[in-house]
This record gives C-alpha cells, sequence and structure tokens, in this order.
C-alpha cells in the first residue's frame, strides 16, 4: 500500500487520540507530524508518541496526503484558512470539531481542498470508540478510503449525510458522559447496600460493556433482551417499574434531543 503523511493539526486529547491509534494499528510513527500551540505541549506530545510534533501548521501540512484538524470549534475556520495554501490540492481537509459544517470548511479553504466533517467519541482513545464521516461532495473514492484507514483505527466507523451531524454529536459524542452518569448511579445504588464503591464501580462498567456487547453480537433489539431477564414477579420488573417511576427513558431521550440541539448551535456565528 502507498505510504502516506498524515498531518493532525492539534495535540490535545482528541489529535492524540487519533494518533496513538494510527500507531497501534500499524501506522509507522514517521508517516505522521503534529502540531501544538506550545513548547512543552509539542515535547511531551513527541516523548509520548514518538512523531515529530511542530508549532507552525502550515509547515506540518506542506508534504501531507491528508489533514485532520482536531481544534476546538472557534479556532476551526482560521486553522483551516491557514493550512489550505500549503497543502497539496488533493490533499483533503477533516474536521471534528462539533456543530462546524462542511460549507464552513469548504469557505475557510476558498474550496481548494474537498473537506470530510468527522465526529469521533472519548472511546476512540482506547480504540473502542465510533467516528461518524459525513464528506462534502468532492470528496473522491479515495480521499474518504484514507480517512476510513485513519478512523478505523479507533473502533466503529460510520459514513452518513451530514444532515446527521448534531444528531450524532448528541448520541455517540454526549452519550459517553451520561452513560458514566448511569454507571456511577447503579454503582451508588450498590454502596447503599454495602458493596465496596471500588467493587461497585467495576461490576457496573462490566454490567454495561457485556449488556452493550450482546446487543451488537446478537442483533436483537434490546426489549427482546430485557425481556429475556425480566422474570414474572422477579427483583428484575420491581427495578425497571422504580426506572419507570422516574421516567427514565424520556429523560435519556431528551438529553440526546437537547445535546443535539447545543451542538447545531456550536457552529452558528457569535452575535
Amino acid at each position: 500500500m502507498k505510504p502516506v503523511r498524515i498531518a493532525i493539526i492539534g495535540a490535545g486529547t482528541m489529535g492524540r487520540a487519533v494518533a496513538q491509534g494510527m500507531i497501534d494499528s500499524g501506522f509507522p510513527a514517521s508517516s505522521l507530524v503534529m502540531t501544538a500551540k506550545s513548547e512543552d505541549t509539542c515535547a511531551s506530545a513527541s516523548s509520548d508518541l514518538g512523531v515529530e510534533v511542530l508549532r507552525e501548521n502550515p509547515l506540518a501540512v506542506r508534504d501531507a496526503d491528508i489533514a485532520v484538524v482536531c481544534v476546538k470549534p472557534k479556532d476551526v475556520a482560521k486553522v483551516v484558512s491557514e493550512i489550505s495554501a500549503p497543502l497539496k490540492e488533493e490533499a483533503p481537509i477533516v474536521s471534528i470539531a462539533a456543530g462546524i459544517t462542511n460549507s464552513v470548511l469548504t469557505e475557510a479553504c476558498q474550496a481548494q481542498h474537498a473537506v470530510i466533517r468527522a465526529m469521533p467519541n472519548t472511546p476512540c482513545a482506547i480504540h473502542k470508540g465510533i467516528t461518524v464521516l459525513s464528506p462534502s461532495e468532492g470528496v473522491t473514492s479515495s480521499q474518504l478510503e484514507l480517512s476510513l484507514r485513519i478512523f478505523d483505527c479507533l473502533g466503529r466507523t460510520y459514513v452518513l449525510d451530514e444532515q446527521h451531524m448534531d444528531t450524532v454529536t448528541g448520541l455517540s459524542a454526549s452519550g459517553p458522559a451520561f452513560i458514566f452518569v448511569m454507571i456511577e448511579s447503579l454503582a451508588d445504588g450498590a454502596v447503599a447496600r454495602g458493596l465496596p464503591r471500588q467493587i461497585a464501580i467495576e461490576m457496573a462498567a462490566q454490567m454495561v460493556f457485556g449488556a452493550a456487547s450482546m446487543v451488537l453480537a446478537t442483533g436483537r433489539h434490546p426489549a427482546a433482551l430485557k425481556d429475556d431477564v425480566t422474570t414474572p414477579a422477579g427483583c428484575t420488573i420491581a427495578g425497571l417499574l422504580a426506572l419507570e417511576d422516574g421516567r427514565i427513558r424520556s429523560v435519556i431521550s431528551r438529553a440526546i434531543e437537547i445535546a443535539s440541539q447545543r451542538a447545531s448551535e456550536l457552529g452558528e456565528p457569535k452575535v
């Protein structure tokens, strides 16, 4: 396979996760170059990952076959604008910033590059994440394939129309935080009954992992799997009724809805 040069703009949590995932999946460290704002961050990222880390974004993308922009939404347009000219014309620009649309990316690079909107989540840091890619109309099959090669290193990757990206952000990007709250709450219930906290947390986390794995492995509807555990007059149905007393379904669904709405607001210009 033809060797490629990947520029990762930003050495924060997600930038490092992308780089680490690629290295762990067989990409040579020499194929990566990253950027960071401070000398200290450059030094720590280079030491941790074994890759070249620069402070100048235009210099980093000069020989790159793709640029993956991992900066905050407020900084995306400026970064894309400054890397557009030195980046090879055939190299796509991928942005992982929530709320930043392909039209914003295209305008920032003055339509000089194909652009791809991406939304990974934090479990990508341990290669158990989800990334959704939404390519603009000008993206070629080879450009999309290279993007998939990168993000497949971090877990599962989906390609969806851009109209779904804000919902994806509310579900898969914000979702881990909601699951962490649920794990904490499950553990609290066990601690209230006398179980040591660390054991309660580990058991709750493993239980959530196992239940999620069953959904993916069996392909069955979650309701059917729930019914398998729910015997008549048993402890599970009693607990389920307590959850329904608290309107758990609508509360969780509304959390996704509100987070998705907020994601759409992130891309709106500040007044």
